[in-house]
């Protein structure tokens, strides 16, 4: 009588899922059997002249596995680190806030932490409130205003009505508007709503890489910058 018979499976009956399901079933059937372990020798994935043990094979996966699990860390780690980052840059802009004891102190205080904490080199603030108007033009390029319902705001219309921050490049018709027809250089862009559908302004931060503002990119702390900036406008 053979061993399958013996334990009543079918010689038929023996394929890669009942072998693996034995196995699963009978953990310690290589304990047991431990000189066929020894006999055993797989493929080397990596020449398949040689042949490993499967004791060396498992020590492979498992290498494997550590290693991915260490990247998984260190990405892990990179976007924990970057995020304590952004989150010490956003206390900074706070504090500053904060310090604003007027609109204008509050829209320079702006201008300052986007520049000097975020290294923000192309951002423009454009704002509907009537009480920035007499301010444009004091704040070099970085203030603009406008109304809610001038023509060439059409452009922002899905913007504004969702709310929410918006990642990527922009069109020429937005680029131009916001941050002047001569400038170029902006290849992608963070736009922020300020206020409830925009009601307050927008927001436009800008970079020369195409790539560093993206729609895949999380907006999480562009929505609580935006939400510090508007009460910081509107107090």
């Amino acid at each position: 009588m053979t061993t399958s018979q013996a334990r009543g499976i079918k010689h038929e009956a023996l394929n890669d899922a009942s072998v693996a399901e034995y196995l699963s079933t009978y953990p310690d059937f290589f304990e047991r059997n431990a000189p066929l372990l020894a006999k055993l020798r797989l493929p080397h994935r990596r020449d398949a002249a040689s042949t490993v043990s499967l004791v060396e094979r498992q020590v492979e996966v498992l290498r494997e596995r550590n290693q991915a699990l260490e990247r998984k860390l260190k990405e892990l780690l990179d976007v924990a680190r970057a995020n304590d980052g952004v989150a010490g840059r956003v206390h900074r802009l706070t504090q500053r806030l904060i310090r604003a004891r007027s609109l204008g102190e509050t829209i320079e205080a702006l201008d300052a932490s986007l520049r000097e904490d975020f290294d923000a080199r192309s951002c423009v603030l454009l704002l509907f409130l009537e009480a920035a108007r007499p301010l444009a033009g004091t704040s070099g390029r970085f203030l603009r205003t406008a109304n809610l319902g001038d023509p060439e705001m059409k452009t922002f219309d899905s913007l504004l009505q969702s709310g929410k921050p918006r990642c990527g490049q922009i069109r020429d018709a937005q680029r131009d508007l916001l941050f002047g027809k001569d400038c170029i250089e902006v290849g992608s862009a963070a736009l922020i709503p300020l206020g409830p559908k925009g009601a307050v302004g927008l927001l436009a931060i800008g970079a020369s890489d195409a790539e560093r503002f993206h729609p895949g990119m999380s907006t999480e702390f562009l929505s609580r910058i935006g939400e510090l900036v508007t009460h910081a406008l509107t107090r």
